[in-house]
């Protein structure tokens, strides 16, 4: 744990041990805030209906009570309510080149802690390609992903793929049925076409003609339902040539996944839960319960309208009129599976399956279960007017994006770059396409509606993932220049207002990693990059690094120290951190 860690430690247990002596509850909750004007801001507003007292009083009071300087505490003043800590800057300054300086490229991660963590996300139907509109999913749980390993925890990714129910099976259907002419001609009558070798893109092609087939020939609707049927009751014949068709929509799902730095731990197929009976075992569970009723035509539902569910929604449905299951009996399952296996679960949805969710949590209680998984909720990714958002009749696909980042990042290097080789121009163009989408797309807490544009995403000086890539390679350059030299953690030795800004924003990256594990929301580590970088640069144009005499050493370590941080937050964000820009 680092200085200001443990100054945040002290400050918190300083303010309980007054608000304890003040009367007030044992369960009243800290807020921390970083303002410009203090090292540490804890607002005292929610003290003040349990103490009956103004919070400017409360602040003072709890001030007066704080004899600093103590420990690391520097200072504390009362302003308008809040309470303003200062850190003891030298103490600080050591104790960060100390242990950037023993700990190398492992700064800021944590250690152990034996928390398993699964973390859901993607889990988009194989039925085509993954597009723009639901882009948020896997860069918001990978990254969720990557934040908690770094905390320490023991995380698993999960892909659940759907290869039940009506779509997958239409979609196989049209695999084995719909004929080449037929996706000929669905192709052609297809405005700007999607014509992308790529499996994922060929094969929507007999979904859709598929689609419009069960709408103009009425026997499909019966085939669709006996293929259905036939699934449900084990089936082997069926259930292995839709695993097959969901595999093979999936090899290209993955390529997609891959390009942007995506990669998941385990594939839970939901077909697993009527193979093994734990999809019946939910049934014969919520058919137990108090809650439990028929419709008319005898399909089963659960009453949900003493759980906070109202309106035409109380009813969840989990068999159809013929005893079958839904897709929401097997989620059931698939939790109580995830259960088994973590101690917590993360399930990263779209902003429409708030419902669902609640509706999910409510079973489980109903069921007698005490978990529930953390549900974390993203709005949809929009483009504006223009290019990739006009194509009549075909969506826009996150592998479109992809292209266009990198072919806009490669003339932008082109134009900076010229002395690079192609190969070396290419490298870095799709680690800067991909940096760019990765950061723009999370950099919007995740339930704030997003429109994706191109000038902010590529901008190599604003609040961009290329501007974080060039403040790394900008601090690796000045690390190559200097050649070997020997880490100074004498922190006396930085004194300069910008020297000690940059430690301590140095300092806090253990302290966002806590709060992106206690929130999920991981656009703060976007938003911390984003500070350290800029700091960086008003450091290294306001002081001499490689110029400078007694403070040389310690400078460059420093520096050294930016560039950890600034790696491991880019390592966070998926994002690669090149050495040259």
């Amino acid at each position: 744990m680092i200085v200001m860690e443990k100054f945040v430690a002290e400050c918190e247990d300083a303010v309980v041990k007054a608000l304890a002596a003040m009367g007030a509850p044992s369960d009243l909750r800290l807020v921390k805030e970083f303002p410009e004007t203090a090292d540490l801001a804890i607002p005292c507003f929610t003290f003040a209906k349990p103490l009956k007292m103004a919070p400017a009083a409360i602040a003072e009071k709890i001030a007066s009570e704080i004899k600093a300087p103590c420990g690391l505490i520097a200072g504390v003043t009362p302003l308008n309510g809040y309470l303003n800590f200062t850190v003891d800057t030298t103490a600080l300054v050591t104790d960060l080149l100390t242990e950037v300086a023993e700990q190398g490229e492992s700064f800021g991660k944590g250690k152990p802690t034996g928390v398993r963590v699964n973390v859901e996300h993607t889990s988009t139907n194989p039925t085509g390609p993954v597009h723009v509109g639901r882009a948020r999913n896997p860069i918001i749980g990978d990254t969720l992903a990557r934040c908690l390993r770094m905390r320490g925890h023991d995380v698993t990714t999960e892909y659940y793929v759907n290869d039940v129910g009506k779509q997958v099976v239409m979609m196989s259907w049209g695999v084995a049925n719909v004929t080449p002419e037929e996706v000929q001609k669905e192709i052609e009558e297809t405005e700007k076409a999607d014509d992308r070798d790529k499996v994922d893109h060929r094969l929507v092609y007999n979904y859709r003609v598929a689609t419009k087939k069960i709408h103009e020939v009425p026997e499909m609707e019966a085939e669709i339902a006996s293929l259905l049927e036939r699934f449900e009751a084990g089936d082997q014949e069926v259930i292995d040539y839709v695993k097959k068709v969901a595999e093979t929509m999936l090899g290209g799902i993955n390529e997609t996944l891959a390009a942007m730095n995506v990669t998941l731990d385990r594939y839970t197929w939901e077909s697993k839960f009527i193979a093994n009976g734990a999809a019946k075992e939910i049934v014969a569970k919520l058919q137990n319960t108090p809650y439990s009723g028929k419709t008319e035509d005898g399909a089963s539902y659960v009453d949900l309208k003493d759980f906070g569910i109202h309106g035409k929604n109380t009813k969840f449905t989990f068999t159809r009129s013929d005893g079958t299951t839904l897709y929401t009996t097997r989620d059931l399952a698939y939790h109580m599976d995830k259960f088994s296996r973590a101690d917590r679960v993360i399930d990263v949805l779209g902003e429409d399956q708030k419902l669902g969710s609640q509706q999910l949590c409510s079973a489980l209680q109903i069921m007698g279960v005490d978990r529930k998984p953390e549900a974390l909720f993203y709005a949809f990714v929009s483009l504006p007017e223009g290019r990739m958002s006009t194509r009549k009749g075909v969506v826009v696909y996150l592998d479109d994006l992809i292209d266009e980042a990198v072919d806009r990042a490669y003339a932008e290097i082109q134009k900076r770059r010229s002395d690079l080789s192609e190969e070396q121009m290419q490298a870095i163009a799709r680690a800067v396409g991909v940096g760019a989408v990765r950061y723009n797309i999370v950099r919007v807490g995740s339930d704030k509606q997003l429109v994706f544009k191109w000038e902010d995403a590529l901008s190599f000086d604003g609040n961009s993932g290329p501007y974080l890539q060039y403040v790394h390679a900008r601090a690796c350059s000045i690390l190559r220049k200097a050649g070997k030299f020997e880490p100074c953690t004498d922190g006396s030795k930085l004194t300069d207002e910008y020297e000690i800004k940059l430690a301590k924003a140095l300092a806090r990256f253990e302290a966002v990693l806590k709060d992106v594990d206690e929130t999920k929301r991981v656009n703060m580590m976007p938003a911390y990059g984003h500070e350290v970088a800029a700091i960086f640069n008003q450091f290294y144009a306001a002081v001499p690094v490689l110029q400078a005499s007694d403070a040389r050493e310690a400078r460059l370590t420093l520096v050294e120290a930016t560039r950890v941080v600034l790696k491991n937050v880019l390592w966070c964000l998926g994002i690669e951190s090149p050495e040259e820009m």
